[in-house]
C-alpha cells in the first residue's frame, strides 16, 4: 500500500531496477511513478533503498540531500498524516516523500531482506489507513 492519499489509485510493487519519478498524484501527496505508466503509483517497501539521478531537492529547503536514500514510514501512530519518507546519508535526516520536488529520478537498487523475525516484518509492513 502506498501513502494513505495513494490507496485509491492504481498502483504496483516497486521492484529491484525500477527507475521512477517523483510525480505529484493531484490527492493531497507526491508518490513514485515509472516514466512508462505516470498514473500507476509504486509502492515502496520500508528499507528499500533508492539511488537519484541528482542530489534531492526539497520543497521549502535551502539545500540539497544526498543522491541515496533509504524509504522509511514515519509518525505511523497518526492517522491522517503523511508517512512515506527518505532517510539520507550521512547522518540519517528523514524527509517526508511529499516535499520531494516533482520529477526527480530514483533508480530502485534493492529491496529490503526478508525479515527474520516478528519485529523486522513488523517493520517492513506498509502502514494501510481505513479511513
Amino acid at each position: 500500500m502506498c501513502d494513505y492519499s495513494l490507496m485509491h489509485l492504481k498502483s504496483r510493487p516497486a521492484a529491484v531496477g525500477d527507475k521512477l519519478t517523483v510525480k505529484n498524484f493531484g490527492v493531497g501527496t507526491r508518490g513514485f511513478c515509472s516514466p512508462s505508466e505516470p498514473d500507476t503509483a509504486v509502492c515502496v517497501l520500508p528499507g528499500t533503498e533508492l539511488a537519484f539521478a541528482e542530489n534531492v531537492e526539497m520543497y521549502g529547503e535551502n539545500k540539497t540531500f544526498s543522491k541515496t536514500a533509504i524509504f522509511r514510514q514515519i509518525n505511523r501512530d497518526l492517522l491522517h498524516a503523511h508517512h512515506d519518507a527518505l532517510e539520507f546519508p550521512p547522518d540519517g535526516e528523514t524527509k517526508l516523500l511529499t516535499y520531494v520536488i516533482e520529477g526527480q529520478e530514483a533508480t530502485v537498487l534493492q529491496l529490503p531482506a526478508a525479515p527474520r523475525n516478528e519485529a523486522e516484518a513488523k517493520e517492513q509492513t506498509r502502514l494501510e489507513v481505513v479511513g
